[in-house]
Formats: C-alpha cells, sequence, structure tokens
C-alpha cells in the first residue's frame, strides 16, 4: 500500500491536470462544458484556475458534479471499515479523517487524481511561524487561528482512530507508527493539510431538499454548531475556480441530480471564471484561503474587544458579574465578546459603528442611579451618541491604534519597498507572508483612521451638552455588513 501522493510541480504541473479532467470526464453523469478548460495561472500567482475558451452566456452550465462523485464522509469505504461512526465526529473532524484515509491509499484511491491537482503547502494562517504571525500584531484575526484548539480536537479525536487501526493509516515518512513525539507530530502535520484543504475548499453540502444553509468557521477547523452542520464534501473542479470579490461570475447550485456550476453573468473568452467568497475581510480570506487581493478592501473591518470598550470608558476590567452595567445587558441577551466594524460607507457616524456598540458606550456612561432606574424598566437605553459616549468611542479607536506595531505611514512605506523587490524577483516565503500581513492591517489602520476622523468632527462640535442620537438603521448597508461579518 502506496503512502505517498506526489502532488504538483513544475515539471508535472499540466501533465496532472490533463489527468485529472481526464479521470472526472469518465466519470458516470459528470458534465464538463467544452468551453472551459483548466489553465495553468501560477504567472498571476493563482496556480490553476478555470478560464473560458469561449463566449458563456448568463446561466450556462459550466460543469455538473452527481452526488456520488463528491469526496465526503458518505462516498467513502472508510465508513464501512470503522467500527466507529463517522457522523459523531461531526462534518469537519470526520471529512478530515476520510481524507487522510484517502491520501494514504496513494495511487490505490479512488480520488488519487484528485489529490494530485490540490496544494500541500499552505500560505493559510495556521501554517505561519510565530514570527510570521508577529506581523499582524493587533489584528484580531489572530486570536482567530484556533491552531492549539484545532490540535486538541485532533489528538482527541482523530489521533485514537488513526493508532488503532494501523491497516488503514500506514504511517509516513518511515515512521514505525504514529507513536511518540515524531509519530504525533506527523499525524499533526497530516490533519493539518487536510484541515486546510477542507478550510479552503470543501462546500457545505445540502440535502436536495435543503435550501440557503450556510456555515462559517471562526477557530481553528471547527464552529460552535460543528453538529449541527451540514456535511461537507469536496467537490471536483468546482473547488479549483478561484474567487476574488466582485469578479464573481460563476456560481455553484445545488440541485436533485447533482452541483452544478454556472455562470450567473455572460463571459468572454479568455475570462477566468471565479467563484464567490463572499464579502469577507482580507484577514479573514488570508486566515481561510492564504493569500490577499486589493478587492477585498472595501470589506476591511476591525474588531473592538469589549475588553477594550470598557478600559476606555475607565472600567479596570470586563467582569461581567462585578459590573453592574455589564450585567445588565448580559442578561438581556445584547452584550458581545467584541464589536466587528466595517469600513465605514459614508461620513455618517451613526452609519459607521453597530447599534450594539452605541448601546454598550451609552449603558457604560450612565450614572448609577440611571443605570438603576433603566435596570428597574427591564428595556436596553435608547443608543445614542453624545459627547461623552463619542469620547469613550474615539478613545477605544486610539487604543486600538496603539496595539499595532507600525503606524498606516510605516506600513505604506514598507508595502512600497516590498512592491519594489517584487518588481525584479519573486518575493521569499517570508517578505511574501509579510506582504500580506502589512496588507490587512493596513486595511485594518485605514478602518480605524476613518472612525476616528469621524469621532473627533463629532467630539468637536458637540460641545459637552447635545446629543446626535441614533436612529433605528438596522436594515442600512453597515447594518447589514456587520452582521454578515459576525454570523
Amino acid at each position: 500500500m502506496s503512502s505517498t501522493i506526489h502532488f504538483p510541480d513544475s515539471t508535472n504541473f499540466q501533465a496532472q491536470s490533463e489527468e485529472f479532467i481526464s479521470w472526472l470526464s469518465g466519470k458516470p453523469g459528470v458534465k464538463i462544458n467544452p468551453k472551459i478548460r483548466l489553465a495553468d495561472l501560477r504567472s498571476r500567482a493563482a496556480g490553476r484556475g478555470v478560464v473560458a475558451q469561449a463566449d458563456l452566456p448568463e446561466g450556462e452550465e459550466l460543469f455538473t458534479i452527481p452526488r456520488e462523485h463528491v469526496l465526503s464522509t458518505q462516498n467513502s469505504k472508510l465508513k464501512d471499515l470503522l467500527s466507529e461512526d463517522l457522523q459523531e465526529f461531526g462534518p469537519w473532524l470526520s471529512l478530515m479523517l476520510v481524507m487522510i484515509y484517502e491520501y494514504l491509499l496513494g495511487d490505490q484511491s479512488a480520488w488519487a487524481s484528485y489529490f494530485k491537482v490540490l496544494p500541500r503547502k499552505f500560505d493559510s494562517l495556521m501554517f505561519w511561524s510565530p514570527l510570521e504571525i508577529e506581523e499582524l500584531q493587533g489584528s484580531a484575526i489572530v486570536d482567530k487561528i484556533g491552531k492549539q484548539g484545532a490540535e486538541e480536537s485532533i489528538l482527541e479525536m482523530i489521533a485514537p482512530v488513526v493508532r488503532g487501526n494501523p491497516s488503514l493509516f500506514p504511517p509516513v515518512d518511515g515512521l514505525a507508527s504514529y507513536d511518540g513525539d515524531a509519530g504525533t507530530q506527523a499525524l499533526l502535520n497530516l490533519a493539518h493539510m487536510m484541515g486546510s484543504l477542507i478550510m479552503a475548499y470543501a462546500f457545505d453540502i445540502e440535502k436536495p431538499e435543503d435550501e440557503d444553509n450556510e456555515s462559517d468557521d471562526e477557530s481553528g477547523y471547527m464552529t460552535d454548531d460543528d453538529e449541527e452542520q451540514l456535511s461537507k464534501g469536496m467537490v471536483p473542479l468546482a473547488d479549483l475556480l478561484n474567487a476574488d470579490a466582485d469578479r464573481n461570475n460563476a456560481r455553484l447550485f445545488q440541485e436533485e441530480i447533482g452541483l452544478i456550476m454556472k455562470a450567473i453573468k455572460p463571459i468572454n473568452a479568455g475570462d477566468e471564471i471565479f467563484n464567490d467568497y463572499g464579502d469577507i475581510p482580507r484577514a479573514d480570506l488570508l486566515r481561510r484561503y492564504g493569500y490577499v487581493t486589493e478587492n477585498y478592501a472595501p470589506y476591511d473591518v476591525v474588531e473592538l474587544s469589549l475588553e477594550l470598550v470598557c478600559q476606555a470608558a475607565g472600567l479596570e476590567n470586563a467582569d461581567i458579574e462585578n459590573q453592574p452595567a455589564l450585567q445588565f445587558l448580559e442578561d438581556l441577551e445584547l452584550l458581545d465578546d467584541g464589536y466587528v466594524v466595517p469600513r465605514p460607507l459614508d461620513d455618517e457616524l451613526e452609519d459607521a459603528l453597530p447599534e450594539e456598540l452605541f448601546l454598550l458606550v451609552k449603558t457604560l456612561s450612565m450614572s448609577p442611579d440611571q443605570l438603576k432606574q433603566q435596570i428597574s424598566k427591564s428595556k436596553p437605553p435608547k443608543p445614542s451618541c453624545g459627547h461623552t459616549e463619542a469620547t469613550i468611542l474615539l478613545k477605544a479607536i486610539q487604543m486600538k491604534q496603539d496595539q499595532y506595531a507600525t503606524t498606516l505611514a510605516q506600513d505604506k512605506d514598507l508595502l512600497a519597498q516590498l512592491g519594489q523587490s517584487e518588481a525584479s524577483a519573486p518575493l521569499g516565503d517570508f517578505a511574501r507572508r509579510q506582504k500580506m500581513a502589512i496588507q490587512v492591517r493596513l486595511g485594518e489602520k485605514e478602518v480605524l483612521q476613518t472612525l476616528a476622523g469621524l469621532l473627533e468632527n463629532h467630539v468637536a462640535h458637540s460641545g459637552g451638552t447635545t446629543t446626535s442620537k441614533r436612529t433605528a438603521h438596522s436594515e442600512s448597508d453597515a447594518s447589514r455588513r456587520t452582521k454578515a461579518q459576525r454570523t
């Protein structure tokens, strides 16, 4: 039994692409439109991608993948070879275990040709060194990498199955077993590889009758509602489409006969076909997919932690039990650990910050008697932003700015220097990751700078007496974007 899959390199890249298309095309029920092709886009730093060979009208089907050809827990033989019920592992870990099994089968795997076009090296944050992670100092994305939590889940759930079934999971790299420090590390490396493939490429596979179901991950490879999620699956070819924000021109539709990729707008011959990752900030783009493009800059956000806002308001800590204002909001289910603030769409302060944040600051600004009276009503105060509230928010923004190791101007200079170096020669691994980190933190600092300007102007004109009341904007663009980032 082979335990090695040869992933793509510069010498056999095209051959592996052709082998993959031949393998996929031979599957019963698979349909691939002759107007598209799998292309080598490494010159654009985009790896593989799908390109139109002829004009494609809106609505034309690009390819169809029947459900039985999706790499999933249901479609792998592993479920029949283990005594454990894979469904109990949840969608993430069950697919991870299946992919480890299929990978270790080598050329004997029914998915061998598919594995060969999937990457083995990743730029997603799970694989960054501590020194590289330092480049993201100040960004809330660092706390969302979740490597420790992911490894704890792997060692608790995956490791016992792998170690208990050596005939199904042969050790790699000449190891005798997955025991000991070396074996454990080899297993973790393998699991991280599969987990990152799932994070970057897998789709939530709906049951035919289900509609509009989505899931997201915020920590490591799993989510808080892991058990309630739909099953996950790797959809050959669909996952090889790149994505670049508003360049999206195709979408995967899950229908009774299978998964169908369709053009959602006219596509010209020679154009790349792009899938849709949604309106996600560049920090999450880097965390999940390992790359950054300027087209996602409009979706950049900053996150102000509850602790930071409380410090700006003069509270020593954010201990809910010992802070009546926080306990009040917690009882009303109106308190969050952090507040996501999107890039402002205009110069209106009330549209720039989430209503929940205004409510928090308003409550923290109340005197003990005012708070006691509000508690007696069992309802929150009306969110508003007067001089006091704006001063607290401005201080919170300034404190957030101070968490970064560099200034906005310094980041612009560093980015320009890396751009000059890149113009003469490809960047090395560290410099490439440094550039992406600078782009992420620069975007966050731009958001903070804009917010600071709005708040400074508000403080200057409020004069300590007038209050600018915030009206309901729950359906405004800013609110919708904020909600989208937090789901």
